[in-house]
């Protein structure tokens, strides 16, 4: 995987269906690829890594490659993410409407505030970036939309998952920086104090020097969060949050 980038717990299926083995394996083949942000990967690395025979990861890459959902280098040695996912993931955004709704607050905000604002949805334990308003005043760090990261790791994670008490996983993953939590007690007395204080806040735990702050926006039965980025360099003796 790459860093920064962790595996996507697939749920089980649900009571009574029959799962398809080939759609599962190619929604894991896709989801692999996408996690690794457009890093090209060679056969053998996704084999190894999804622990499947290179020959039938070899077929079904192939199968992916031709009908756009995973594409080559010109060496055909290298695969990565296909534009076909692109447009799968642009339509998604195109009929959810709190995104098109969101986009002028979160560009005021980042006006008003010179940071880049992001909004973000919780998908199983890990959050998914919906939307980016990058600050003028700073060059980018991370990708834009579409960009996943453990929700326990990020300010914008805490934010929901302080909202839904059920959605907390019950293993930490692994920590991106060493400033990540990786005790359950103490994400759980950071989740209590972001319910009282009403907003989460994040150090270095995803990304050396920032310091972020998020919000949950709440409406019908689910939950948003809009996430603060203060790109102020932070200095190295900083503590690790607690």
């Amino acid at each position: 995987m790459s860093e920064g980038s962790s595996p996507i717990k697939r749920p089980a299926t649900a009571s009574g269906a029959r799962e398809v083995k080939s759609a599962a394996r190619t929604i894991e083949l896709l989801e692999h690829l996408a996690a690794r942000q457009g890093a090209l990967t060679r056969l053998r690395e996704i084999a190894d890594a999804l622990d499947w025979p290179r020959s039938s990861t070899h077929a079904l890459l192939q199968t992916l490659v031709a009908s756009g959902w995973v594409q080559t280098d010109p060496s055909g040695t290298f695969y990565s993410i296909g534009i076909r996912a692109l447009l799968a993931g642009t339509s998604y955004l195109d009929r959810d409407p709190r995104v098109r709704l969101a986009h002028p607050v979160l560009a005021d905000l980042s006006a008003a505030l010179g940071e880049t604002v992001h909004l973000a949805r919780l998908d199983r334990d890990q959050v998914v970036y919906l939307d980016t308003v990058e600050s003028r005043e700073y060059p980018r760090v991370m990708p834009r939309v579409g960009r996943r990261l453990p929700a326990v790791h990020t300010a914008l994670g805490r934010a929901i998952l302080s909202e839904n008490p059920a959605a907390v996983p019950a293993e930490l993953p692994p920590p991106l920086t060493q400033f990540s939590l990786t005790d359950p007690s103490a994400l759980a007395a950071e989740l209590a104090t972001t319910r009282e204080r009403g907003y989460a806040v994040e150090v270095q735990e995803n990304t050396d020097g920032l310091r972020c702050y998020g919000m949950a926006l709440r409406y019908e039965a689910e939950i948003l969060a809009a996430l603060r980025a203060a790109r102020d360099r932070i200095e190295e003796s900083a503590p690790a949050p607690v």
